[in-house]
């Protein structure tokens, strides 16, 4: 058993270290008018073969809400943005679509590994990068003139610069782009800035306590928790679980030294969780 888990483990290790798939540069890439078509996600072509391609690093407003995800990030992007409402997100969504438009008239060149993106798309998306016909990079492009944010997945980029000093110069371009109230930044609030994206925080931390609850505080019964439930507890695992199944009935906290090797933080945590009727 012990040999099969250093078997997994490694292999686990080995898959969380491996490298980024080498990126692949394509040229004569060509942008394919289509109606899902925004600022930083947008349908190419390369020689006959169509993509949905998705800009690594930024994030441009939206320029619809189709789903509830949708919604949600658009109410996201505002707090963000600092602006008085969603409706000028959506349209600052739209001058980043034709922004990118503009910029992609002519052939240009895509670097990427065909990693898949999430979207909305049914025929998917792939991550990647762009360079324009006169050799400028779009994402840094579009922060620069305040439509887009540095946000988002993150690679090295294709001349080789580690991704957290290529971030590091993508959000001092957003910097700049907020003190000279570039694109979206020339409507933001700055009074209420800090307010919007508190509330954004809130809200998150809010929609991930419902998706991952707190470990129950004083009300699980020791004596007929399942193992689940007991597992629930922070530093109760599988086998501390069994161990207290094996060891029933705990009359009070004081049985709880009855449970070999629990480290006094673990013990500490169930006893203020449990409950011995």
């Amino acid at each position: 058993m012990q040999k099969t888990l250093a078997i997994l483990t490694i292999a686990l290790l080995a898959v969380a270290t491996a490298p980024a798939a080498e990126l692949q540069r394509l040229d004569g890439v060509v942008l394919v008018e289509s109606r899902g078509n925004d600022g930083d996600s947008f349908r190419i072509s390369h020689k006959g073969k169509e993509f949905n391609l998705r800009l690594y690093y930024i994030d441009c407003p939206e320029s619809q809400t189709a789903t509830t995800a949708d919604a949600r990030r658009l109410r996201e992007q505002t707090r963000y943005f600092g602006l008085p409402d969603a409706a000028r997100t959506l349209e600052y969504g739209h001058r980043a679509a034709a922004f990118t438009r503009r910029k992609l008239a002519k052939p240009f060149t895509v670097y990427t590994a065909f990693a898949t993106a999430p979207g909305r798309s049914k025929e998917g998306r792939i991550y990647g990068f762009v360079i324009t016909e006169d050799g400028q990079d779009l994402a840094t492009l579009l922060v620069k003139n305040g439509y887009a944010r540095s946000h988002g997945v993150r690679r090295a980029l294709p001349d080789g610069t580690h991704r957290d000093e290529a971030t590091a110069r993508l959000d001092d371009q957003e910097t700049v782009a907020v003190l000279t109230r570039k694109g979206i930044w020339s409507e933001t609030n700055p009074k209420r800035l800090v307010e919007l994206r508190a509330d954004a925080r809130l809200e998150e931390a809010e929609l991930q306590a419902l998706v991952n609850p707190p470990p129950p505080t004083g009300t699980i019964n020791i004596n007929t928790a399942t193992a689940k439930e007991l597992e629930s507890i922070k530093g109760v695992g599988s086998v501390t679980a069994g161990r207290i199944i094996d060891l029933r009935p705990f009359v009070g906290p004081q049985d709880l030294l009855r449970i070999p090797r629990l480290s006094s933080a673990t013990r500490s945590n169930i006893a203020a969780s449990a409950i011995y009727q």
